[in-house]
């Protein structure tokens, strides 16, 4: 049985960044950035004014001015700004040439045509004058390769000039096995229950920045595991849901074997999920997953995850955190343990029920303490690493 650590790194040394695809803006938050991005345009493309008042000439100061033109965002003066002369302007409006200051439109008094300063004025030459280029310059880098888009990332490479963006985004099949399961929003019989882990999972790896297939439920058969096997040929990643274990009736190890799968272990010395199937399909990764949801999610955070963001192009996988505990917690036994806990801004609070089958639990949970394998029992007070799921599943 493998410890967590080596599962990892067995799992992340076999995965590498998938092909990069062109997508609009509009379908790019959350995804990785593929390459570099190098702004086309300058930003303001023009010195522009950063208040609404008169163009003027510094050296034309104190005044009084010959009012002789209007410049607006959009509709900017065509004339130039000489000696004596000032342009009414708009925030956001091209400075005037020959203008090279703004006086705020408060310090003023125009009567008709003419301008005089009634306050102290502007403090400097250029004052109130955002110039060419302030923000960005055409060829200027803005965004590194491997970043995961923000919205004020896809802002950026929309005012910088593009209208598509080279991303990666991993594709994953999710196939639910079971032959209790029936979907989502249907009434199940006495001996049945609804499949939750599914939506629940293909939400999870969607937030991710992943191209998630919910492919649904297959019964516990092996014709039908490989058929869903088949379906999920073009997938980087197969999450498989169930049947992980050895039983009569877990049969996703033997489909996979038929179906021409690599298998690399299916034992982790975790808690909740040791059952974990690992393994490849062609150049697809395998992940098979334990059927009880928390065990589920938690694998899921635990391996999918890192393994996702490796075909994404992203390096930092690890969004561990230290917290203060609020609770004393008993010592560990021989498996990593990922409790389900609370928190907040005072520190972490394990919940007392640990059920691997407690989706109650999990949706209130927003964080997993981590308990190393032999660690002892720990105080209240003392600091323990926490896996933050609100940063995980929310955070670029």
């Amino acid at each position: 049985m493998l410890s967590y650590e080596e599962a990892l790194a067995r799992l992340l040394a076999a995965c590498g960044p998938v092909p990069p695809v062109d997508l609009p803006l509009a379908e790019a938050a959350s995804l990785t950035l593929a390459g570099d991005l190098a702004a086309r345009l300058t930003q303001p493309p023009f010195p522009a004014s950063a208040m609404d008042g008169y163009a003027v000439r510094w050296a034309d100061m104190p005044g009084p001015w010959r009012v002789v033109g209007e410049s607006a965002a959009g509709r900017g003066f065509a004339g130039k700004v000489r000696a004596g002369e000032t342009a009414r302007i708009f925030t956001g409006a091209p400075l005037p040439e020959g203008a090279d200051t703004v006086i705020v439109q408060e310090e003023v008094c125009r009567e008709g045509d003419l301008l005089t300063l009634t306050g102290e004025g502007p403090p400097h030459t250029g004052a109130h004058v955002r110039k060419a280029g302030k923000d960005f310059s055409a060829g200027e880098r803005l965004i590194a390769a491997g970043t995961r888009l923000s919205p004020q990332h896809l802002g950026l490479a929309a005012a910088s000039g593009h209208g598509s963006l080279a991303v990666r985004r991993p594709r994953v099949a999710v196939i639910a096995t079971g032959d209790e399961l029936v979907p989502p929003g249907e009434t199940p019989q006495a001996d049945q229950i609804v499949s939750s882990n599914g939506v629940m999972l293909a939400a999870l790896f969607r937030a991710a920045g992943a191209e998630a297939c919910d492919l649904g439920i297959f019964p516990d058969n092996l014709d039908a595991i490989g058929k869903g096997l088949k379906a999920a040929s073009d997938a980087d990643l197969v999450v498989t849901i169930g049947g992980a274990s050895v039983g009569d009736h877990d049969l996703v190890q033997a489909a996979l074997q038929d179906a021409g799968a690599a298998l690399d272990f299916w034992k982790v010395a975790i808690k909740p999920g040791k059952p974990l199937i690992a393994g490849s399909l062609g150049r697809a990764r395998v992940l098979g997953l334990p059927g009880n949801p928390v065990s589920a999610l938690v694998c899921a955070v635990l391996f999918a995850l890192p393994m996702l963001a490796r075909m994404a192009g992203r390096t930092n996988t690890d969004p561990t955190i230290t917290a203060r505990l609020l609770a004393p917690l008993p010592a560990n036994g021989n498996r990593r343990d990922h409790l389900r806990a609370r928190l907040t801004a005072d520190g972490v609070r394990a919940f007392d029920a640990q059920d691997s089958s407690m989706l109650g639990v999990l949706a209130g949970a927003n964080a997993l303490i981590i308990r190393p394998v032999g660690a002892p029992a720990t105080a209240a007070g003392a600091d323990v690493p926490v896996l933050a799921l609100d940063r995980i599943f929310v955070t670029p």
